[in-house]
């Protein structure tokens, strides 16, 4: 898949952080999805997913249980900044990943990996997308399977037609959700959590656009599904 077909974009500009996340290693074919960055970002042991997809990191976060720690040393001889937290923390090292891209001013933030290994932390990562906390940023996690673009407002989508994309609501109900460029358009609809009407819509064409007045949906993209 080139990076165009996995792209999607909000009106607004500016730098883009790269966070890598922890759990199953992910592919270099990932690389091919991922747009220019400003910065990379480790969360923990997404060290190890940098020496795998070969990026330099510029931040490592976290309270480093899982990280190896010859890495953690090399990385910092070659000018990454880290930033240890105590184990016993408020919020996870992906999290943390992310607090510092809000921080570094960045306005979308992909996060690399967070997907396999325990199912409740790969929950907690997919949910943190939709967190209110940060309905400013594009955020979007890809992995070895798909993508995950959080829509707070407005989002459009890059894909190619016959591409599937399901769109769920998460933390309540969205409201006034309007699609266009999908077989199954909205049209100012309600998407309540757990229902599963927006699931499996499909691209019309290579691009497509969601929207809503109130509330947060999670728009899954599975590569390389065609129907």
């Amino acid at each position: 898949m080139s990076a165009e077909r996995a792209s999607s974009t909000r009106t607004s500009t500016g730098p883009t952080v790269l966070v890598l996340a922890g759990g199953d290693p992910v592919d270099e074919h990932v690389l091919e999805l991922l747009p220019p960055v400003a910065m990379v970002v480790a969360a923990d042991s997404g060290l190890e997913q940098a020496a795998r997809l070969g990026l330099r990191v510029d931040l490592v976060v976290g309270d480093f249980d899982s990280v190896d720690p010859d890495a953690l040393a090399a990385a910092e001889r070659a000018g990454a900044t880290t930033e240890r937290y105590p184990a016993e923390k408020d919020h996870t090292d992906l999290e943390l990943a992310v607090l510092a891209a809000q921080r570094l001013d960045a306005v979308r933030v992909v996060v690399v990996g967070g997907w396999g290994g325990r199912i409740d932390h790969a929950l907690a990562n997919l949910l943190l997308l939709a967190a209110p906390a940060y309905a400013s940023l594009h955020l979007e996690a890809v992995g070895p399977n798909g993508r995950v673009v959080a829509v707070h407002d407005r989002v459009e989508l890059v894909g190619a037609p016959g591409d599937l994309v399901t769109l769920l609501a998460v933390g309540g109900a969205a409201h006034g959700v309007t699609t266009r460029g999908l077989r199954y358009p909205l049209h100012g609809e309600t998407l309540e959590p757990g229902a599963t009407r927006g699931v499996s819509n499909v691209f019309l064409d290579t691009r497509a656009t969601v929207e809503l007045t109130s509330g947060v949906i999670l728009a899954l993209l599975p590569i390389g599904e065609v129907v």
